[in-house]
């Protein structure tokens, strides 16, 4: 059975659907390659997913560590190659909350990122490139 469905628009839209919410998101081709840039693209989610695949688990380990990551925040960019066009390295920057971290939460929350499914499911072409700024 199905968890998700994807629709069609036109004009370079998709419409998909998280069957159990019902939560709704729409992508749009990028500017650059001949879409209108109003949505994220699909490219943009594979980023996206990755980074709050990231934070996920790094917010289950917390969790189980008594650890409060609350405010932690992530700028993350894409880098595309051509011939064949797709992602070739996504660069995220992790910024923790402004509290003091010991060196095993550090190396827990940190292992935890690099290791959550998405980061295993891409590709080995694909660069990661995980940066953590504590204050």
């Amino acid at each position: 059975m199905s968890s998700m469905t994807l629709t069609y628009s036109g004009q370079l839209r998709t419409q998909g659907t998280h069957l159990a919410s019902g939560n709704t998101v729409v992508t749009d081709a990028p500017v650059d390659n001949n879409g209108r840039g109003e949505a994220y693209s699909p490219t943009d989610l594979v980023c996206s997913a990755l980074g709050s695949c990231m934070m996920t688990i790094m917010g289950i380990v917390a969790e189980r560590n008594t650890i409060d990551l609350t405010g932690m925040s992530m700028d993350i960019t894409k880098k595309m190659v051509a011939d064949p066009r797709r992602i070739s390295e996504i660069v995220l920057e992790v910024k923790m909350p402004a509290r003091t971290f010991t060196h095993k939460e550090k190396a827990l929350l940190e292992n935890a990122a690099r290791t959550c499914p998405v980061a295993l499911s891409l590709h080995p072409d694909i660069k990661q490139t995980l940066t953590f700024h504590y204050v």
